[in-house]
């Protein structure tokens, strides 16, 4: 299941005599089963669009991203009060997780997936393969490609997950590659709609003009063994009981 994350947002807004500040913050409850021991807290603090402060349940601790903040943020993690604070943040996030879970199962949109060409591939040039994913809620979704079961990492390019304006998302993952006759292509799919990652696979398909002749062809081929098989039947009847001479 994929990882999902229930945010806590809090604005500030500074104003001054020239011009406007602000600040804001949010919290964040990650968690990917309802296992609470795999649940993460992170504390996050922006100033003018710069991340200055975070927090992280994993380390226990603040840590600063600017010069000007390093003084601040030793005296928070010298706070005892405020790290147990933290700490009591993440507590409460655990205990939330089975609920949430639940939530998520219950709201949860299960994704409509193609895998399909969009570049046939020759011996020169790769061609193009997309793992389409559409019409799923939540937001967090996991494209991954296989070849014959091992994971594929270079010529891979994903989008991120676009909204479609209805509380429901869509996102495309790319491969170029040259498969060979042999080669079995998949896109996995993890999702919490899914209880496991399920696996699409691709199927090369006959171009449609070459379809057509092969439709054509076979027709004529049996077209033509039906007239040979009603000639010969037809010979045999009308030349029973005669004996052919050659004629010199």
């Amino acid at each position: 299941m994929s990882t999902v994350g229930l945010h806590l947002l809090c604005l500030c807004l500074f104003i001054s005599t020239t011009d406007a500040h602000y600040m804001y913050g949010f919290e964040n409850c990650q968690f990917s089963s309802e296992d609470e021991h795999e649940s993460m807290f992170f504390g996050y603090v922006y100033y003018n669009k710069q991340l200055i402060v975070s927090y992280n349940s994993t380390e226990g601790k603040f840590t600063s991203y600017t010069e000007k903040t390093k003084e601040i943020v030793n005296g928070l993690n010298k706070n005892q009060h405020l790290l147990n604070e933290m700490k009591h943040a993440h507590d409460e996030c655990k205990q939330g997780v089975p609920d949430m879970v639940k939530i998520l199962e219950e709201s949860a949109q299960k994704p409509q997936v193609r895998v399909f060409s969009t570049k046939t591939a020759t011996s020169h040039q790769p061609g193009i393969i997309i793992c389409s994913a559409y019409n799923f809620y939540p937001k967090p979704i996991t494209l991954t490609w296989l070849r014959n079961g091992e994971e594929v990492t270079s010529e891979v390019i994903s989008t991120d997950e676009m909204s479609d304006g209805n509380w429901l998302y869509q996102k495309h993952s790319y491969l170029e590659y040259i498969p060979t006759p042999t080669d079995t292509i998949e896109c996995m799919v993890e999702h919490a709609s899914l209880p496991t990652p399920e696996l699409y696979k691709w199927g090369r398909t006959v171009p449609k003009s070459r379809k057509n002749k092969i439709i054509v062809g076979t027709a004529g081929l049996l077209l033509g063994l039906a007239f040979t098989t009603i000639g010969v039947i037809y010979y045999k009847k009308h030349t029973k009981g005669h004996v052919l001479v050659p004629n010199y």
